[in-house]
């Protein structure tokens, strides 16, 4: 199988993952969210050691430690990555998986945005068209919701706020889990030891299938991510960007058509203008990438020109 192809096969199998995570979190009833969340950080800590441990690869900690600033940026992404977890497993466990979809479905708008106001970068024409009808769609949906889809746009600005440190860090996905869940390890283990104390914690105390579902939330959060680095070593960011749908059209599936939530037009109405944005903003991404490989090609071939004269 060539690179390219494995690439899109990573790809596929870790949005298709993430796409099918409402069904998985709903099987952890009654755990309350937040202990979801301290299982999920706790047992992904856990699994991760054990494959750097198996992988022979913990001299990188040595080095990572010398490096204050990214220390503090790690810091930065763990928090990051901790709302954004715990935003979604509310999410879903309050039935508003549908509102979690949307979230997904508007974060390549929002990191279009930070690209603007963070990073300073000029958008082209066609960028601020997908930008507008975003903004409109989110208009749309707070008339629908009677107030802002807050779960919506907490989880688009965290994961593109995520996204953002994790690029200026430059670390491997398994490294960076590994250490982001190390952080935030701390105060999920003492939030569940209090749980425990106080007899409201749910681990152990269900069923056997229940525990052994909590634990796999540490492997449920792992393998996905690492595919996704392995998809992103090898595919064009144009390739990735058009994968990236699968998991919020699965989770907007599992809302409306497994947990039977509520899709009343104005609603449908506020979600076509989402996709509408996606499609300008798809399309110009893919019509930017090809111009540009053509220009790079056709530099190449000149320069090689002049080389043979």
């Amino acid at each position: 199988m060539t690179p390219l192809r494995l690439g899109y096969l990573y790809g596929f199998v870790a949005y298709l993952l993430w796409g099918f995570f409402p069904l998985y979190l709903r099987l952890l009833r009654p755990a309350g969210s937040i202990e979801i969340l301290a299982h999920r950080i706790v047992w992904s800590v856990v699994f991760v050691a054990l494959l750097l441990v198996a992988l022979r690869n913990v001299g990188f900690l040595r080095a990572l430690l010398r490096r204050p600033r990214a220390l503090a940026g790690i810091g930065v992404a763990a928090a990051l990555i901790a709302v954004n977890w715990g935003t979604y497993i509310y999410g879903v466990n309050s039935d508003r998986v549908v509102e979690t979809a949307l979230g997904y479905f508007i974060n390549p708008l929002v990191v279009v945005l930070l690209g603007v106001t963070v990073l300073r970068e000029r958008l082209r024409p066609t960028q601020w068209v997908a930008l507008g009808i975003g903004g409109l769609a989110v208009a749309v949906l707070t008339v629908d919701y009677g107030r802002l889809p807050y779960l919506a746009l907490v989880l688009a600005f965290s994961f593109a706020g995520y996204g953002f440190v994790k690029k200026r860090l430059g670390l491997p996905a398994a490294e960076g889990l590994f250490v982001e869940s190390a952080v935030l390890a701390l105060p999920a283990l003492a939030y569940l030891g209090w749980l425990t104390a106080a007899g409201d914690g749910t681990f152990g105390q269900v069923s056997l299938g229940h525990t052994a579902l909590l634990v796999s939330a540490g492997v449920a959060t792992a393998i996905p991510l690492l595919l996704f680095a392995g998809a992103a070593n090898r595919l064009p960011l144009t390739g990735l960007g058009m994968i990236q749908y699968l998991a919020p059209i699965l989770q907007l599936g599992c809302g409306v058509l497994i947990f039977h939530e509520p899709m009343p037009p104005a609603r449908l109405a506020g979600f076509a203008l989402v996709w509408a944005a996606l499609i300008v903003f798809t399309v110009d991404a893919v019509r930017h990438s090809r111009r540009t490989r053509a220009t790079t090609l056709a530099a190449r071939r000149a320069e090689a020109v002049v080389t043979t004269r």
